[in-house]
């Protein structure tokens, strides 16, 4: 017997098999079970998401001699021709190729004649879209009011090329995109019946690239496992036939665009190239990869939005935390510019290699996000300029002497706290308990604290904790800029945290935000609530 695809193969017989639409499976056998079905219909949906199957399941169920529960037996001579594909009562026509208005004619024609077996006739129109303006006027009337014996469904990927004439003559149900959960356990469910040896994180990438389509899940396994035949489906050979990019390249292109190495970037899409990658597939896919970077920082809860394993959401997280959501979001409209421009030019690598450039030299660019990009660089070197001011006007910084000397003299003074150790004693003393327990447990409010404010809090450079002029606020100092701004601007960020100390210390802790471009100075500047509270814990011990 010749082989048959999967997608072919494992189409569902019955209401039970069809996935991820159980809002039209249930409408439609009900209307079976109560002899209200009607004579037109209109399915929507993108491709590969069961509107064919649903249509040849209901088309066998209306002529069914003995239905089961709004099901097709599957026994009746009806339902065995028509799982034959030689049911006379069930005419399925292709409107991309039988578009005009005398193919319309010849089913209008047709019609008059009741069928000689079965209950009713029912017309399956694929791609009814495509009928023209004339055959879909010519069909108006005969959709209306058929004889009581005929049923039409019409199949579409484009409702809205249907002429609203038509919409209102037939019952709509929209098609939804299926899960990629959903999709990966119809897939191991067809890998255990055809005994296909597979890896977990294999069918996980198999769902995500179906893009929400079954049919195309069903497809892309039959190429792994045609490439692959008798040995075990990897995550790894998965990507290697389908062409796709591993996380690690993503991540590092991500960190090559971020520090602005141009040459480092190109390198890898060097690599992709090389590999027999293709490129648009490679930028869709970095999109998705700048995507989930985006939500680990901003959402909370982002694991069950992420399609995961834990490690790779660790590393995921990490990265996060140490990058702007600026950045992120500028890269994402950027390289979704790209991909659109790529359906229409057929110098994809140069075209991405001159978004590479824009993104790593904004200068070149005068579009919108390159302004961005200049400004905040902009921004990052007037801080730098203030840095130095501070530095010369505290004395550690002489203009015209020698550089290497004064980054010399400027690192050995970061690694000496500028406050003594009878400093340190004064302050463990006039420090409020709430305080010296909030800097004592800090890092172990952390893990309770939500996704964005945790992501600031554990940013590169870490945040520093020290206490006000006045001794009565903890004083939170952070190394980026837009993090302490972001506290200004959501003033519930501030409630959050001064929420979560009260929970844990049972007493009012304010709290303050301050920010400083240069952690080398932090420690002549404030007085660091670590080194106090390790002071005490050392004398304690000593006791």
């Amino acid at each position: 017997m010749a082989y048959q695809a999967l997608y072919r193969k494992f189409r569902p017989p019955v209401w039970e098999d069809v996935k991820g639409q159980d809002h039209i499976v249930t409408t439609l056998r009900n209307q079976i079970i109560s002899d209200r079905v009607g004579h037109a219909y209109l399915f929507c949906g993108t491709r590969g998401t069961g509107k064919t199957s649903v249509a040849k399941i209901f088309a066998r169920a209306v002529n069914c001699e003995q239905p089961d529960n709004g099901n097709p037996c599957g026994n009746c001579e009806s339902c065995r021709t028509a799982l034959e594909g030689t049911n006379l009562n069930i005419i399925e026509i292709d409107a991309a190729s039988n578009n005009g208005v005398d193919n319309v004619r010849e089913i209008i024609d047709e019609i008059a004649y009741s069928p000689v077996k079965g209950k009713k006739k029912v017309y399956i129109v694929d791609e009814a879209h495509m009928l023209s303006t004339g055959a879909f006027n010519a069909f108006l009337k005969t959709l209306e009011d058929p004889p009581e014996y005929v049923m039409f469904i019409l199949a579409t990927t484009e409702a809205q090329k249907i002429l609203p004439t038509i919409l209102s003559r037939c019952q709509r149900y929209d098609f939804h995109r299926i899960t990629a959960k959903v999709i990966e356990k119809r897939l191991r469910e067809v890998a255990d019946a055809e005994k296909i040896d597979t890896e977990k994180a294999a069918l996980e990438y198999i769902a995500r690239a179906a893009d929400g389509a079954l049919r195309d899940g069903l497809s892309l396994l039959d190429q792994c496992v045609a490439f692959y035949a008798g040995e075990k489906l990897t995550h790894d050979r998965v990507l290697e036939v389908l062409g796709a990019v591993d996380t690690e390249v993503f991540h590092a292109f991500f960190e090559a665009l971020q520090k602005g190495d141009v040459i480092a970037a190109i390198d890898v899409l060097d690599e992709v190239v090389y590999q027999g990658k293709e490129l648009a597939q490679f930028t869709g896919d970095f999109i998705w990869y700048l995507r989930n970077l985006m939500l680990a920082q901003t959402a909370e809860g982002a694991e069950r939005i992420i399609d995961l394993s834990a490690e790779q959401m660790k590393e995921l997280r990490e990265q996060a935390a140490s990058t702007d959501i600026g950045v992120i979001m500028r890269l994402i409209r950027v390289f979704s510019e790209t991909q659109a421009q790529m359906r229409y030019d057929v110098q994809k690598r140069t075209l991405l290699e001159m978004t590479v450039v824009r993104v790593c030299r904004p200068s070149s660019d005068s579009g919108e996000a390159s302004i961005e990009a200049r400004v905040a660089a902009l921004e990052e070197q007037e801080n730098r300029v203030f840095a130095a001011l501070r530095l010369i006007e505290s004395g550690a910084f002489t203009p015209g002497a020698n550089t290497g000397q004064q980054e010399k003299k400027r690192t050995e003074e970061t690694t000496v706290s500028a406050v003594s150790e009878e400093d340190k004693k004064k302050w463990e003393v006039a420090l409020p308990e709430e305080i010296r327990e909030v800097a004592a447990h800090w890092q172990e409010y952390i893990p309770s604290m939500s996704g964005r404010l945790k992501a600031y809090m554990q940013a590169l450079p870490q945040p520093k904790l020290s206490v006000t002029e006045d001794g009565r606020k903890l004083l939170i100092v952070l190394f980026h800029k837009q993090h302490a701004d972001a506290f200004g601007s959501y003033p519930a960020l501030l409630e959050e945290l001064e929420g979560i100390l009260r929970s844990h210390t049972e007493k009012e802790v304010p709290v303050a935000v301050e920010y400083m471009s240069d952690p080398g100075t932090f420690g002549r500047t404030y007085p660091d609530l670590s080194e106090i509270i390790h002071m005490r814990i050392e004398e304690d011990e000593d006791e």
